[in-house]
């Protein structure tokens, strides 16, 4: 094949360059780990797969929220006289299953709001085809309002406000600029 200057050569499919320390034996294997690695790249970039992991990271996190305040709620030597006629494995039962209702509680809370608010961006994002400061704005604005929307249409307003204000401030935060450490 003739090399023409400047302008990227092609070839045909399956016998594209493989890259360094590749053979021609391992080729079909290569090719076929390539397709598996762009359906990978493909699931990661859909807003299904993003909500999802946005739902269980919230899930995740509330609970571990959950667990380390209750479990610094029963070192109140209050709170252990109200289980005082109970036996020893009676009342670590029932702080063990108080502890998991409280971990599902809150963690369903943290998986709802982070799903719901990943879920808009992404499919805002989409839309627009642009990754800017608008997307997370507009998202959070759209995701507080409807958390609020029971409360009615002002507490839904002002809690878009304030989650679009509250996503805007994490955003900035995550895409300032580090100076550079010499």
């Amino acid at each position: 094949m003739a090399s023409i200057p400047l302008v990227a050569p092609v070839f045909p499919a399956g016998k594209e360059p493989l890259p360094p320390g590749v053979s021609e034996e391992e080729r079909q294997n290569f090719l076929q780990a390539k397709k598996y690695q762009d359906y990978m790249s493909m699931g990661m970039e859909s807003c299904v797969a993003k909500t999802v992991i946005a739902g269980a990271g919230g899930l995740a996190i509330g609970a571990f929220f959950s667990l380390m305040s209750t479990s610094f709620a029963y070192e109140d030597p209050l709170l252990r006289q109200q289980h005082g006629a109970l036996s020893r494995t009676q009342k670590a039962s029932e702080v063990f299953k108080e502890m998991g209702r409280g971990m599902w509680r809150s963690g369903k809370g943290f998986g709802k709001v982070g799903a719901l608010f990943a879920g808009i961006e992404c499919v805002i994002e989409s839309y627009r085809a642009k990754n800017d400061m608008v997307n997370p704005i507009a998202a959070g604005f759209v995701a507080g309002g409807v958390l609020a929307r029971n409360a009615g249409p002002k507490a839904a307003f002002g809690g878009g406000l304030a989650f679009a204000a509250f996503s805007a401030a994490i955003d900035l935060f995550l895409r300032r600029e580090t100076p550079d450490e010499d």
